[in-house]
């Protein structure tokens, strides 16, 4: 098999790859989507502890699940910081709403990204299992205070407040902070009973399982629930599994967290190392459309009569900063909330010991050129520095073939069909002219995965939403908006296609000149930052081979004058 069929396979393997990689992210089984009403909360229950739990709020949990007597009217409150525009409902008492104010709709730019919300039904729970305890079927009053972050304060709170139960109180208490994707989410009980008690707190996020907004099939990442223990490390869960009950994840530890992941935003409940708990998944029945809930019950402090207990779980519900996520992951004592494994939930694909130190370097880049457009093109251009050897051996191997094309045709013309004979002759020709049929190739093999690793890298960071290069490319995040990229990508294809050995058989040559179209197809659908860095790598590659490819050429001309 010479050098030119190594190559052609090696273009549509790689192709299929990248195609079946999106096509099943985009197909994989899913709940049909419904267009109904937004989720009654109260037709949600809430989750049992396990048996080892139940044995300490055994009837507890019987109070929690139990519905109610009648339909209830809540109202929302509004809160504002420099970072939220929320929506906190006193039916439970849930974030039903959240807006993030630094980041732009990609449906409607004039708009704010909602992360929670029932355009997609996705918010976040919590609740008490205990006797009489409220739950997220709960109605709360809202205790008089501050709705919006007032300049120079640091936090607000807003203190919702159940009705209270054989003189039990129990308050929930949110504490927003600025400039920080925390939320503390709190339970203050007050014990005014005569009994001890032992409450247990859950928190959950219930999503539907649509497409989050903007994602594209052909640029598709993971949406959906992932647990993280020290054990077992970071586990993601399909929607699809939890329909079949066939949800593989670590029930319980005394570590870890849980999060609700789509493409650049992620909501992850962060409790406190070295607390007992217990994670669940599960679809929501009764609903009127597929919604899930994934979370964990945590122990609270026991309240004795007369005393107080209280306990807080901190919600980071924001963007996949890497910076912001790593920091999260350290311990108290250095400033983070000790969420081991945090940086995990960007997705970067499965080549994420390549991907992240990638990042690494493009982020170091931007800090000093202070523009992703530009740091693209410098990491790429500093990858091919990198590789120039490799791929200088490659164009060398591909223009001696491209030289020696002529002859192989006429060999091919003398022998026929006679396959072993073109053999002989083809491999007798390689070897007189010293050619290695694979050395354009395995070059480029060696560079393939860092290459992609580069790919998934600009795919999965939220650091490329809104952020411009220049002219018309206002989000390296979004589709060129006048597809100039794509037709200089495809320009760019066609110009290597004719800089490569000619394919001795139309066949082949007929498909190899069609792929510069198909690829451009699909880069029409890709984020304008992606395509930035496939042109860049063309232009530079086209430079190097096109430089290589005359050298040799004139070399070989040279050594026929002087033979002549």
């Amino acid at each position: 098999m010479d050098n030119r069929r190594l190559i052609l396979l090696f273009v549509f393997f790689f192709s299929l790859v990248m195609l079946w990689d999106a096509w099943t992210k985009q197909h994989q089984p899913q709940p049909p989507a419904s267009v109904s009403a937004p989720v009654d909360p109260v037709a949600a229950a809430a989750p049992q502890p396990s048996a080892s739990l139940q044995r300490a709020a055994s009837e507890a949990a019987k109070a929690a699940t139990a519905p109610e007597v009648a339909p209830v009217k809540a109202e929302t409150v509004s809160i504002k910081t420099d970072l939220f525009t929320a929506e906190i409902s006193t039916l439970g008492g849930d974030i039903v709403s959240l807006e993030l104010n630094r980041y732009k709709s990609v449906e409607d730019k004039t708009q704010t990204f909602a992360l929670f919300g029932s355009k997609h039904h996705y918010a976040a729970q919590s609740g008490l299992i205990g006797d009489g305890l409220p739950t997220h079927k709960s109605l709360y009053a809202v205790a008089a205070g501050a709705r919006e972050l007032a300049d120079g304060a640091d936090t607000l709170q807003l203190r919702l407040e159940a009705p209270a139960v054989d003189g039990v109180k129990v308050a929930r208490i949110y504490t927003f902070h600025r400039n920080s994707y925390l939320i503390d989410v709190a339970f203050e009980v007050d014990n005014g009973s005569a009994k001890t008690l032992a409450p247990h707190a859950y928190y959950q996020l219930q999503r539907d399982g649509t497409v989050p907004e903007g994602e594209s099939s052909m640029v598709s990442t993971f949406t959906g629930p992932a647990v993280y223990t020290a054990t077992e490390k970071f586990q993601k869960v399909a929607f699809s599994d939890i329909d079949k009950s066939k949800a593989k994840f670590n029930a319980n530890a005394d570590n870890g967290w849980l999060a609700m992941v789509q493409h650049y935003f992620v909501a992850a409940y962060l409790p406190t190392t070295g607390v007992p708990r217990e994670y669940f998944m599960r679809k929501v029945e009764g609903t009127g459309e597929p919604v899930y809930a994934s979370g964990l019950i945590l122990p609270v402090a026991a309240a004795a009569p007369g005393s107080k207990t209280q306990i807080s779980t901190p919600l980071y519900a924001g963007p996949q900063i890497q910076k912001t996520l790593e920091q999260l992951a350290q311990p108290v004592a250095s400033g983070g909330v000790g969420a081991e494994g945090l940086p995990l939930v960007v997705d970067y694909g499965w080549l994420t010991i390549l991907a992240a130190p990638i990042f690494w370097c493009l982020e170091a880049i931007h800090g000093l050129v202070g523009n992703w457009g530009w740091a693209i093109i410098l990491l790429t251009i500093a990858i091919k520095a990198l590789f120039f050897p490799l791929s200088a051996a490659s164009y060398k191997s591909m223009a001696k073939m491209r030289s020696v094309g002529p002859r192989l045709q006429a060999i091919k013309e003398r022998c026929g069909d006679d396959k072993q004979r073109l053999n002989k002759e083809m491999m007798e020709l390689y070897k007189r002219e010293k050619i290695n049929p694979l050395g354009g190739c395995l070059p480029v093999l060696v560079q393939i995965p860092v290459f992609i690793a580069l790919y998934w890298a600009l795919l999965g960071a939220v650091e490329m939403r809104d952020a411009p290069w220049a002219l018309w490319i206002t989000d390296l995040s979004s589709v060129d908006p006048y597809y100039v990229l794509p037709v200089i990508m495809v320009v760019t294809m066609l110009i290597q296609t004719k800089l490569n050995p000619t394919p001795p058989d139309p066949m082949q040559a007929k498909v190899m000149m069609a792929m510069p179209f198909i690829f451009g197809g699909m880069f029409f659908f890709f984020p304008s930052g992606l395509v930035l860095y496939w042109v860049v790598n063309n232009i530079l590659s086209i430079a190097q081979q096109w430089k290589i490819t005359r050298d040799i050429e004139a070399g070989g001309k040279a050594a026929n004058d002087a033979k002549a």
